[in-house]
């Protein structure tokens, strides 16, 4: 059996859930999201995060999502689900859900609780009794909750269902070390746009899963890098990074990422449920002026 370290290798990308105008789930948009994203080549994708509004869904409208992209995967990508809940029950419905509906992996928020004891207890509950690969996601900056490198070593140490780990607590670079020091099989994926993927590489990730509109920018950088090469995979990363620093705005990344979408065909829309800031034109300019001098395409998909 393979390890999660080799089987959580590569680019996940976190992907945005696709909206009608009247707000409506867009599930032929959804479906060439995917497509696109295998014709990309990465390894996975991560529905149900923040960039995946799915704290907007319903209980119905979140397991038709998953449905959906479990369907047009096919197998030819793993999908990592996004949990997020107030209580374990309820994290564990969630998980189970995405398990009965063929997901390979969870991505679990903690709960909102400054308690070793009780973060502990959550994750083994979670993993115990969802029985799917669980992998930490450590954002306290969003969940505000703090989780020690101590509690996620410990976590990856005494419970074999957690598998991983999505690190995006700064300094993410140092805490990376300090987590793999003690937990060496734990596969760690970066995140945070992307920003550090190649320090995240040098670090010890073996991957990540970010929202970046160009996964294939960050597939590079990882093939080159797990190749040997690291000096390309440099060169690769910093010529994009004016992008990647770019896109990476707070708040309003979701909307930069959708008008991506919607630019290249894949996206009948970029609508985005409220609370949710959309593009204003200036925004729009500086995005596309920086997509063009990274030299990346915004002409539809497949497109000579």
């Amino acid at each position: 059996m393979s390890t999660p370290q080799e089987r959580y290798r590569g680019v996940h990308p976190i992907i945005p859930t696709a909206f009608h105008e009247d707000g409506s789930f867009d599930e032929a948009s959804q479906r060439r999201l995917i497509d696109h994203l295998v014709a990309v080549g990465v390894q996975g994708v991560a529905p149900l995060g923040f960039l995946g509004e799915g704290h907007k869904l319903t209980e119905a409208e979140r397991r038709r999502v998953i449905e959906v992209i479990v369907d047009q995967a096919r197998g030819r990508l793993k999908v990592l689900v996004g949990v997020r809940a107030f209580g374990t029950a309820s994290a564990v419905a969630q998980a189970q859900e995405a398990k009965q509906l063929g997901a390979d992996a969870v991505f679990a928020a903690p709960l909102g609780v400054q308690n070793d004891d009780a973060l502990y207890a959550y994750y083994r509950t979670l993993a115990e009794e969802s029985g799917i690969d669980v992998m930490i996601h450590d954002f306290p900056e969003s969940f505000g909750t703090v989780l020690s490198p101590a509690l996620i070593a410990r976590l990856a140490n005494e419970v074999p269902g957690i598998v991983g780990i999505k690190l995006e607590e700064p300094p993410v670079l140092v805490k990376t070390s300090q987590v793999l020091a003690q937990a060496p099989h734990l596969a760690v994926l970066g995140g945070l746009g992307g920003v550090y993927f190649l320090e995240e590489l040098q670090r010890g990730a073996v991957g990540i899963m970010t929202g970046f509109a160009y996964p294939e920018v960050l597939l590079e950088i990882w093939r080159h890098y797990t190749a040997g090469d690291h000096a390309k995979a440099a060169e690769v990363f910093d010529r994009y990074c004016p992008l990647l620093r770019y896109e990476f705005q707070p708040k309003i990344g979701l909307a930069f990422r959708k008008h991506v979408y919607k630019r290249r065909g894949v996206f009948a829309t970029d609508h985005i449920r409220p609370p949710g800031l959309r593009l204003d034109p200036r925004s729009v300019q500086e995005l596309e002026a920086t997509i063009a001098r990274v030299g990346l395409p915004l002409e539809p998909v497949g497109a000579a």
